[in-house]
């Protein structure tokens, strides 16, 4: 699968737990919506990840994408400490100027 730099990187460091390199994909401004809640900002998300990883303790896998526009939208499988896992997500990512400037994710 040919990813988009910043979304790879996304997704390799999630799977090293590095945190710091994930903020890093976000441009300053961007937004993540996840389960009905929207965190504005990269201290916001890297607060969102945080509580995500510590409650779910969960770990993703891409399965496939599909680029339509300026959204890449990629199937997920994600496994961890949540009713149904493992299952499969759809994370749609917006980017700009290299930088993921929207990621919602839903079930």
């Amino acid at each position: 699968m040919n990813l988009h730099p910043a979304i790879r990187t996304y997704f390799e460091a999630e799977k090293r737990n590095d945190g710091r390199s994930v903020i890093r994909t976000f441009a300053s401004g961007a937004i993540v919506t996840d389960e009905g809640l929207t965190h504005a900002g990269r201290r916001a998300i890297d607060a969102w990840r945080h509580r995500t990883k510590s409650r779910y303790q969960h770990t993703m896998e891409p399965v496939d994408m599909v680029a339509d526009g300026d959204v890449v939208q990629v199937r997920t499988r994600v496994a961890g400490q949540f009713p149904g896992s493992p299952a499969k997500f759809t994370y749609a990512f917006r980017l700009r100027k290299g930088r993921i400037v929207d990621l919602e994710i839903r079930g």
